[in-house]
């Protein structure tokens, strides 16, 4: 069993570096686990994420104070160092002193205890400089600084400019809210409010109406009202799209990119549970998801299925409105998911290309007085704007009723883009 909060974080980002691993299914499987207090198990999902969303930074001040490049230090020296170093750099309640000596305690328990030494003298190295981190003038120092590869800086500046890509870098970098979209076929938001301040979690109300914003975090899944289907956790990016879409009661919607559901279920409750929702995913195991959470939901106008989005499925007739939530980057959920922005650029080059061909078949399901909402959860233009404007010009029976793109440090959303296209 893993006891050690500094341990499990280096073995849960040992298994994300070096195995490809999912960061959130590592970690829980790792504390699952252990018989760490939940004290211990809390630091060891800080210095986790903390050390996963500041890795860029880590590395480049270890590599500055290491005569030897520090790609090459042996990978658990690496990952101590780095964990050390987060502590230092970042966790003003963790004395430098303390985080020196974990991490030397942890080399000499290992099979690379030789460079314990080593580690003591680079980390407290650190503790001694009087700067670490570069100005900031260019795309590669802003890389560094945020800790986010310089080709998605670059990205972000030809996007949106240099200021705004400085303070949407740094709203990253911030801890995320967790938000509820309240189920309103069973319960009003204001009930729920008032339900989990009785259980010791404070909430607001938020916008759009059946948003609630939690002021601290908590185990959602293991609450006995998540269980009786009164919430799910969803951003209030997607929550503000599904409101943009506005899909009304007895319609027919169709939901093509739907896996794991929860815009399908915030259509479900505009509908007040009436009507019908195909909400597809190419995954059966993905689609299975959708099945469980409509159970527990008590949403029985949701009909999944297994579908390829980019092809044409004659069998499912027409359709009043229909979501296009494609597959995307998801540099707007950078913030929550910081194991994204390590991904190379290559591993994006289809994505256009998909988009567009998941968006032009939608046409193919829309009757004549309906409408699509085009969304996704990244910031590129290339994939939001870009491929909106070659719908249109090759569309000419669709008009643009809605567009904008959620910015985190504006919107105090995930980063998020929708466009409402209109059967003229």
């Amino acid at each position: 069993m893993l006891a050690n909060a500094r341990r499990m974080a280096v073995e849960a980002l040992l298994k994300v570096n070096n195995d490809n691993a999912y960061s959130n299914i590592t970690l829980n499987n790792l504390l699952k686990k252990s018989d760490a207090s939940d004290n211990d198990k809390a630091l060891a999902t800080a210095l986790f994420y903390g050390v996963l969303d500041r890795r860029i930074t880590l590395d480049y001040v270890l590599d500055s104070l290491t005569k030897t490049p520090f790609k090459k230090v042996n990978f658990f020296t690496a990952e101590v160092m780095r964990v050390g170093l987060y502590q230092i750099m970042y966790m003003d309640r963790i004395p430098n002193s303390a985080a020196v000596d974990e991490a030397v305690k942890l080399i000499k328990k290992s099979k690379e205890h030789r460079n314990s030494g080593f580690v003591n003298a680079v980390l407290r190295a650190a503790i001694r400089a009087e700067k670490l981190l570069p100005d900031g003038d260019t795309p590669k120092e802003l890389s560094v600084i945020y800790s986010c590869p310089e080709w998605i800086v670059n990205e972000f500046i030809k996007d949106y400019g240099k200021e705004q890509t400085i303070l949407l870098l740094n709203e990253f970098l911030k801890p995320s809210s967790i938000h509820l979209r309240v189920n309103t076929t069973k319960i009003t938001p204001n009930e729920v409010v008032e339900l989990l301040k009785e259980k010791g979690i404070e909430a607001v109300l938020d916008e759009p109406y059946g948003a609630v914003t939690l002021k601290v975090g908590a185990n959602i899944e293991k609450m006995s009202l998540y269980k009786k289907g009164y919430f799910y956790v969803q951003d209030l990016s997607s929550q503000k799209a599904v409101s943009i879409l506005a899909p009304k009661s007895d319609e027919r919607v169709l939901d093509m990119c739907a896996a794991p559901g929860g815009k399908t279920f915030s259509m479900a409750c505009y509908m007040q549970n009436k009507g019908e929702i195909v909400s597809c995913d190419i995954h059966p195991h993905r689609v299975e998801l959708i099945k469980n959470s409509a159970t527990r939901l008590g949403l029985n106008i949701v009909n999944p299925k297994v579908n390829d989005a980019t092809k044409y499925n004659a069998d499912f007739g027409k359709f009043d409105a229909i979501l296009c939530d494609v597959p995307c980057s998801g540099f707007g959920i950078i913030g929550r998911k910081p194991d994204i922005k390590y991904k190379e650029i290559d591993d994006f080059n289809e994505l256009e290309g998909l988009q567009y061909s998941i968006l032009n078949n939608a046409v193919n399901y829309l009757n004549e007085t309906g409408r699509i909402l085009y969304s996704t959860c990244t910031l590129r233009k290339s994939e939001n704007e870009q491929i909106v404007n070659k719908f249109l010009e090759e569309h000419n029976d669709f008009e643009l009723k809605y567009i904008h793109t959620f910015l985190p440090h504006i919107d105090g959303t995930d980063g998020f883009f929708t466009a409402l296209l209109q059967k003229r």
